[in-house]
């Protein structure tokens, strides 16, 4: 029974210790951890909740405006009560209670409403926008660090293959049948292999530091990921194209800004037209304009205001919200024709792909199949070395072909879900906030700071959740089975590493 406690307790440390290691990631949880970590979106949906408070400051200009005033301090005065002369200082007390409501203000208060509903569509379609575009980088990134992967893997047998060809070469000039010049040719091919595998590695560093810029992790052991759903791609470029001009959320954010501005001008309009405000008001005076004793004011108006010049002011504004609406207009046509030219690169790139591959797969087998033979006619003189090492290159530039191939047709599929807005839906995560654009995210309290927490710190609790379990499963194991892991768990932590 201890000697089982103790397996158990060593292999919880060593599952502890060498958990990042052993990790395995799917690219649907990469893009989730993203989303919630990257400063970029937090920046967007920390906007879009401003948007929203700033909505229920513009419905405040329907409701009253009620003030409470206090005053208390010395006085002389001089009027028709003192007979025109300063009378005596008197203790000055004030009290008052007023409230203003506007009854109508040129339809300012409508369309400054309506604007910042369009403001909060705007914001809302932006968070959508950001999520989508960083999703498709972190994509880029896990499959560019599954291909070079891949690639370093075959380059690596590439190496091999020519290591054996280079030693074969070797033992035949050592023995003298073998001819000098072979073995210079075997050496050069076996240096380029060595230079190819220098290369591929630093080219998997390269990708491995771009996936850790998005998603602040390093690449553990990442699952291959799956072509979308059939229900989800689209049947042709003019059903691409339909869906994305419907669904993106950056040609429907360029759409809510164009209403933006449009309420915008016309709430420029408003100052042209009157103002009517409903103002009462009650105030108590003690000891002022030279009478001692109260003085109290009691009233109920209807009040017009209507400013005649203001130096051009209100005609300047509107101009100026004038171009802005015009401003927003040639934005969502220069949005539509980049979304239109994005879809359609998509999907030819993914129609050309497809079209490639079966091509591609023949190379690699037929150049497998010629290897092979090469291989074993060289090993009866029917072949030359030229030929062996022309005809392995070409089987290893096919592979690597081919595996671009399939990592280009994999992009291809996530771009075309980024064009139609579909990406996150594709891989089943949720946005880092609501982005629906008719509804308000939730109430903040702006009395406190206390709300703001730093996103990373969601992700250590999620992982010590995660190894709490591990450590739990690793007690039930049986007592075998718990030897064979700590022993095996060394040798895993130093291929992690």
């Amino acid at each position: 029974m201890k000697l089982k406690i103790i397996s158990a307790t060593i292999g919880s440390m060593f599952l502890l210790l060498s958990g990042t290691a052993m990790a395995q990631t799917t690219m649907a949880a990469a893009v989730d951890h993203t989303i919630k970590t990257n400063p970029d979106i937090a920046t967007d949906a920390r906007h879009r909740r401003s948007v929203d408070e700033a909505l229920i400051g513009a419905y405040s200009g329907y409701l009253p405006s009620v003030d409470v005033g206090w005053g208390y301090g010395r006085e002389k005065a001089k009027n028709s009560n003192t007979y025109n002369r300063w009378s005596e200082y008197m203790t000055r007390r004030e009290k008052s209670l007023t409230a203003e409501w506007n009854i109508f203000q040129s339809f300012g208060t409508y369309f400054e409403v309506e604007r910042n509903k369009a403001r909060m569509q705007s914001a809302a379609h932006k968070v959508a926008g950001t999520s989508e575009q960083i999703a498709l980088r972190v994509v880029e990134a896990y499959l560019d660090v599954l291909r070079m992967r891949e690639t370093v893997r075959l380059t690596k047998q590439n190496l091999d293959n020519h290591q054996k060809t280079y030693d074969q070469i070797q033992m035949r000039a050592a023995s003298g049948v073998g001819r000098r010049s072979d073995l210079d040719q075997a050496e050069a091919r076996l240096a380029l292999a060595k230079s190819n595998l220098v290369s591929a590695e630093a080219n998997l560093r390269d990708v491995e530091i771009a996936y850790q810029r998005y998603t602040g992790m390093h690449p553990d052991d990442l699952f291959q990921p799956e072509v979308p759903a059939d229900s989800l791609m689209p049947t042709s470029l003019e059903n691409a194209l339909e869906v994305a001009r419907e669904y993106n959320p950056l040609l429907k954010q360029s759409l809510a800004d164009i209403e933006a501005a449009n309420a915008q001008y016309h709430a420029a309009k408003s100052p042209f037209g009157p103002r009517f405000d409903l103002e009462g008001g009650i105030t108590e005076y003690d000891n002022t304009g030279g009478v001692r004793g109260p003085s109290d004011d009691h009233y109920l108006m209807l009040r017009m205001r209507w400013n005649i010049f203001r130096g051009g002011a209100d005609m300047a504004r509107l101009g100026e919200t004038k171009q802005l609406s015009y401003e927003a207009m040639e934005i969502n046509k220069r949005t539509l024709m980049q979304l239109d030219q994005s879809t359609a690169l998509s999907w030819n790139t993914l129609v050309s792909v497809r079209e490639r591959l079966p091509n591609l797969k023949q190379h690699v087998d037929s150049s497998l199949a010629t290897r092979d033979a090469y291989t074993l006619q060289f090993s009866i003189g029917q072949r030359t070395l030229i030929d062996l090492l022309d005809t392995e290159n070409e089987y290893y530039t096919a592979t690597v072909e081919y595996v671009n191939g399939q990592y280009l047709e994999l992009f291809a599929c996530y771009r075309l879900m980024a064009d139609m807005g579909r990406l996150l839906n594709s891989l089943g995560v949720q946005h880092l906030v609501d982005t629906d654009p008719t509804e308000r995210v939730g109430w903040t309290n702006p009395w406190s700071r206390t709300d703001y927490s730093e996103p990373l710190k969601q992700i250590p609790v999620a992982q010590a959740a995660e190894t709490q379990a591990t450590a739990e499963e690793a007690a039930l194991v049986p007592e075998s089975d718990a030897a064979e892991q700590v022993e095996a768990a060394p040798e895993e932590a130093a291929k992690g590493n």
